[in-house]
């Protein structure tokens, strides 16, 4: 068994990235997960996606 064995997922997410990001933004990322119950990655996922409709 490898030592990186973990759950089996159908959205890897292989790429990791790393933000400074305002205190303001920061409270509306909160308030947003907070609100739709999400984690920070979705909301961002959410987000990133919503600049392909565009």
């Amino acid at each position: 068994m490898s030592p990186r064995t973990g759950r089996p997922t159908n959205n890897p997410r292989p790429n990791k990235i790393s933000i400074r990001i305002s205190n303001e933004d920061k409270k509306i990322l909160d308030r947003y997960c907070e609100k739709e119950k999400v984690n920070k990655t979705e909301a961002i996922s959410r987000g990133i996606k919503k600049l392909e409709e565009k």
